[in-house]
């Protein structure tokens, strides 16, 4: 596909850690692209110079219409990738409501106004929480999807919403469900800057560097080989380059939606990934031992074969140590950026 044929994209939460890195895929690929982010917890240094920055909400359609507009979404022409949302699964166990409002109903307004525009394609962000606990090893996409938490629960929701509207309304559908998304743009132009995070690598690297003062290890009792909680974590460029793969899907074949799990499908404990941390950075993180949070499964490892099958993707970031590497070189320039100021 040339760059002039390339259809626009509005990325919903573009300003944040994740949408951001799918804004610098696109442009690094030649997509016409534009961001609407409300800014809550994303970062307008984190959109590339020269990507239209919307600030607003995607519950306020009448400004969906007017981006739509203005960038061509419309008319069976375009596309939608929707990272715009809440993501903190303790969060969500505490202020239920909050989750089913930023991510299930303002996503509708924001399905409705695609809809309603024309919009030929649409690229949901949803998350491996909404298969709960499952009862195998290793989940693929026909795994039961149980949700455990108000966020899983949120995120199934639009994906049942998605559905129903491409199986009537012109429009195909991506939706990709992430395991535990890591680490940092290898150019350093983006990382995850959001104060308070609560990813594990995130938090680890602050602590390596003094601005934390211990890890927080919740939970030492899971059914994991060391009672600590398993994950699949999967370099954010990586993931990114997924989102782009899955839009030239979408518009190839326009006929068909595409699910697909987004991990490596291997998994690492939370004291495996420390002791990475340690060997990194070359020094011993103080580990706080403290209860389970709530909503927190033992284990949770992708199966990416539809991903690979289906994209042909294959990651560039797989090494742990390399995830860890670029999470800790975007927490430096973080600090260099903070006393800059």
């Amino acid at each position: 596909m040339t760059k002039s044929s390339k259809p626009p994209v509005l990325v919903t939460g573009g300003a944040g850690y994740i949408g951001s890195h799918a804004v610098l895929a696109l442009v690094d690929s030649g997509w016409p692209v534009a961001v609407i982010d409300n800014l809550s917890t994303g970062f307008r240094f984190a959109v590339p110079a020269g990507v239209p920055l919307y600030e607003g909400d995607i519950a306020d359609g009448a400004l969906l219409a007017r981006i739509f507009a203005e960038h061509g979404i419309g008319g069976g022409r375009g596309a939608i990738m929707h990272f715009a949302g809440s993501v903190v699964v303790p969060e969500s166990v505490a202020d239920p409501l909050k989750y089913y409002r930023n991510n299930t109903a303002n996503s509708r307004v924001l399905i409705e106004a695609a809809v309603a525009a024309g919009a030929a394609h649409f690229i949901f962000s949803s998350t491996a929480a909404i298969y709960g606990i499952p009862a195998v090893a290793v989940v693929n996409e026909d795994t039961r999807q149980r949700p455990i938490n108000p966020y899983g629960w949120s995120k199934l929701m639009t994906e049942q919403m998605l559905a129903d509207v491409a199986a009537v309304h012109p429009i195909n559908c991506g939706v990709l469900r992430y395991f535990n998304v890591a680490g940092a743009d290898p150019d350093g132009r983006s990382g995850q800057s959001t104060a308070g995070a609560t990813h594990l690598i995130k938090v680890a690297v602050e602590a390596a560097l003094g601005l934390r003062d211990a890890v927080s290890v919740f939970g030492s009792d899971y059914a994991t080989p060391d009672g600590t909680g398993v994950r699949d974590y999967i370099h954010v460029s990586d993931l990114a380059a997924a989102h782009v793969l899955t839009l030239e899907a979408l518009i190839v074949r326009p006929e068909r939606s595409l699910t697909m799990n987004c991990g490596y499908g291997r998994g690492f404990s939370v004291t495996e990934v420390l002791d990475a941390v340690d060997r990194v950075t070359n020094r011993k993180l103080v580990r706080r031992h403290e209860g389970r949070r709530a909503g927190d499964p033992d284990s949770l490892i992708s199966d990416p074969a539809r991903l690979k099958a289906t994209l042909g993707w294959e990651p560039a970031y797989a090494e742990l140590d390399t995830i860890i590497a670029h999470a800790l070189a975007w927490e430096r320039k973080r600090a260099e950026m903070r006393d800059a100021r």
